[in-house]
């Protein structure tokens, strides 16, 4: 299998969950990515939905802690989860702060001299990692879904929205929804961006929806209610669905009374996030 090296592989449902690693030309660094093979690639090619990990993790979050697996093996979808950043690019203050440098790319493309060499992960999860994975597993081209969690739930939105009709529908749990207006975007984009606002704009939920355009997407959000960064307002997914009302997009916001922003949350609901993006690649 060119490209790719195979790190773990565990038999689950019928299927494969492995990891793999890879060297990746735009982040110049060596990464790894969980892939969830069903059975039914053995016979076919399949759907691929994407996941996008939050601050601080890895591939392994989801891969160990979400639950997936089961649904996607139902639904006979591929789900791959790269990592959340570069890796050991010895950029000083890399590894810093949990909410900048490792583990925080934030899924764009830095602008800034000291991170723009490494720190591309926009174009890693829409460009370059959809064509490994195309080229070395059993995936349908073209055919493909993404969701995410908190930073990841903000990078599947805003790759789904710069994109029109390349992605099937797009859902998130707990995504921070206007990045330009909270501490972590504010942060993130200053450092990765630079101290243009409006260059900030082009990786923000709230102002792509405005604008965007191409076929309307089913947007599925859920928020836990108990999740103290819904209440340090770091994630504003109001913001998200008020401006979302004018345009082609249905967003549907689903409050959860006592749940917070943990992968306890996620699994709950995941069920439901994998029969959304099923019913869109199913078709």
């Amino acid at each position: 299998m060119a490209c790719v090296t195979e790190v773990s592989k565990t038999k689950m449902f019928g299927g494969w969950q492995k990891v793999f690693s890879h060297q990746s030309k735009e982040l110049k660094c060596s990464m790894n990515f969980g892939i969830y093979l069903p059975s039914k690639t053995e016979a076919s090619k399949c759907p691929v939905v994407y996941w996008l990990s939050g601050l601080t993790c890895t591939e392994q979050n989801f891969v160990t802690k979400a639950g997936a697996q089961k649904y996607a093996a139902e639904h006979g979808l591929i789900i791959v989860a790269p990592d959340t950043s570069p890796r050991g690019c010895n950029i000083e203050g890399e590894d810093d702060s949990y909410d900048f440098g490792s583990g925080a790319g934030f899924y764009i493309d830095a602008t800034e001299d000291k991170w723009k060499k490494n720190y591309r992960m926009y174009t890693y999860v829409t460009v370059e990692l959809p064509a490994l994975i195309e080229e070395n597993f059993p995936a349908q081209p073209d055919n493909c879904s993404i969701f995410g969690h908190s930073m990841g739930g903000h990078g599947a939105l805003v790759c789904a929205l710069k994109n029109p009709g390349k992605y099937r529908s797009v859902s998130a749990f707990s995504p921070i929804c206007n990045p330009c207006d909270c501490p972590w975007g504010r942060k993130a984009f200053t450092g990765y961006l630079g101290s243009n606002e409006a260059d900030w704009k082009k990786y923000d939920a709230t102002e792509l929806i405005k604008s965007s355009d191409g076929p309307p997407l089913d947007i599925l959000i859920d928020q836990g209610k108990a999740d103290n960064f819904y209440e340090q307002k770091q994630l504003l997914p109001e913001r998200l669905l008020e401006a979302s009302v004018p345009s082609r997009h249905q967003v549907a916001l689903r409050m959860q009374e006592d749940y917070d922003h943990s992968y306890f949350f996620i699994a709950t609901f995941m069920e439901d996030h994998i029969a959304l993006h099923a019913k869109h690649l199913n078709t």
